[in-house]
């Protein structure tokens, strides 16, 4: 399989529990980070058990099965009965290499005492009857592709497969040498992290930090941006958040305004709402907006409005209050952090002016909402353009690039500011 490769996986078996096979009979194929290989019978004999299934992820060097070999075997291996991924046992005629000759020394020395390979070999169709011999002596189309070619237009030649099998595979487990040198490399750096107090990582601070590297490793960022007139909100807000309060006995903060209007634009975009399974995109039915929350001691959490474009404001403040609540005491529960679709973070409750937020698997976007601040902006009025005080914010939306195009992210983010901008001043509480 190579040197650097430490697990395949079993795509299929070709030949059943029970069944007989021919020397060079393909018995399954396995699947690597590389390539795909077959893996052929050794001699003649029957297949007694398998010990993984398709799809099953095995080390390198691990027994998958156990075969009754033909007796001729039998006698040159000792008696060993087991295949692995790694250890397959070769024909004699391979073991009994001749010595290089000059012809194909000075290329083969090389690659023996370094693992390495470079060739000019680029074309990778092979004819039935190199196919025919590298099955009868076991070498894999990726140490075939490995081989220098001088037939016509890099093509192997019997002649190629035959010398290199003489010079006794020297690039069998070679790796390929990186021929671009601007290649980039990770530096090995010995930082100095300096001398202080050390604080151990907590538990959920440690959770956090995996979470966080998985999301950057797994999903493409890409974050978008727009400016939203929050004027209207903060006016209505500010005049009926006293009534609210005496009216239904809760407080009335921007965040289930921004919970009700972030559903509604999830709702006109219903694939910002959704998560990845390999190749497969999942578009969710609910939407359960999680709203990134502070705990008393600096950990982030992300509790839940379940159904929020079903909820009224009421309703959602609520919500929102009872999980802020629960989330300084250290009161939530695990389904009050289960089951989020699209993830909102305030970050302007920490004077931030915006924010480029990291998305919380396995959700495919995340909105982050800056600090709510008031600056003079020209707008149209029915007499012309003027300057106004008008309260401003920035949203930016980060969303995994896989499956959320730059159309999808930016229409969906600037919905948003629309429901922010066209808030009804009028509404009725």
């Amino acid at each position: 399989m190579g040197e650097s490769i430490t697990e395949g996986t079993i795509i299929n078996w070709l030949v059943n529990e029970g069944d007989s096979f021919n020397e060079g009979d393909i018995i399954l194929e396995v699947a690597t980070d590389k390539v795909d290989n077959e893996v052929p019978a050794p001699a003649s004999g029957k297949l007694t058990k398998t010990l993984f299934q398709a799809k099953d992820v095995v080390p390198v060097g691990t027994v998958i099965a156990t075969l009754a070999l033909s007796e001729e075997l039998h006698a040159s291996t000792e008696g060993s009965k087991s295949a692995s991924i790694e250890d397959k046992k070769l024909p004699k005629k391979e073991k009994q290499s001749k010595k290089p000759t000059k012809k194909h020394q000075a290329a083969s020395q090389p690659q023996v005492t370094t693992g390495a390979f470079s060739t000019a070999n680029t074309n990778t169709f092979f004819s039935p009857l190199i196919i025919k011999i590298a099955k009868e002596y076991h070498i894999s189309f990726e140490e075939l592709a490995r081989i220098p070619a001088t037939g016509n237009d890099d093509r192997l030649r019997k002649s190629d497969l035959f010398n290199y099998i003489e010079d006794g595979r020297p690039y069998k487990f070679a790796q390929p040498i990186t021929q671009d040198p601007t290649a980039y490399r990770i530096p090995q750096l010995n930082f100095d992290k300096g001398k202080g107090k050390v604080i151990e990582m907590d538990r959920m601070r440690q959770m956090i930090a995996d979470h966080m590297v998985y999301s950057k490793h797994t999903a493409p960022h890409v974050t978008a941006y727009v400016e939203a007139d929050l004027t209207n909100m903060v006016n209505w807000r500010n005049a009926n958040k006293v009534a609210f309060q005496e009216k239904y006995g809760e407080r009335l903060t921007f965040t289930p305004l921004f919970v009700e209007a972030v559903a509604k634009a999830v709702k006109d975009f219903p694939n910002i709402n959704a998560s990845v399974d390999g190749n497969k995109i999942i578009v969710k039915e609910n939407i359960n907006i999680g709203m990134a929350t502070a705990l008393p001691s600096g950990n982030l959490i992300v509790p839940v409005v379940k159904n929020a474009d079903t909820k009224d404001l009421k309703t959602l403040a609520e919500n929102v209050n009872e999980l802020a609540g629960k989330a300084r005491e250290n009161k939530l529960a695990g389904d009050d952090i289960k089951g989020s679709t699209f993830t909102i973070s305030n970050v302007g409750t920490f004077g931030s002016v915006m924010g480029t937020p990291i998305i919380n698997q396995p959700e495919v976007a995340i909105l982050a909402l800056g600090i709510i601040k008031k600056r003079p902006e020209v707008i149209e009025t029915e007499n012309g353009d003027e300057i106004a005080i008008r309260s401003m914010m920035y949203l930016s939306l980060s969303f995994d690039h896989r499956v959320v195009d730059g159309f999808l992210g930016g229409s969906f983010v600037r919905r948003v500011a629309d429901y922010f901008e066209q808030f009804d001043v009028n509404r009725k509480l």
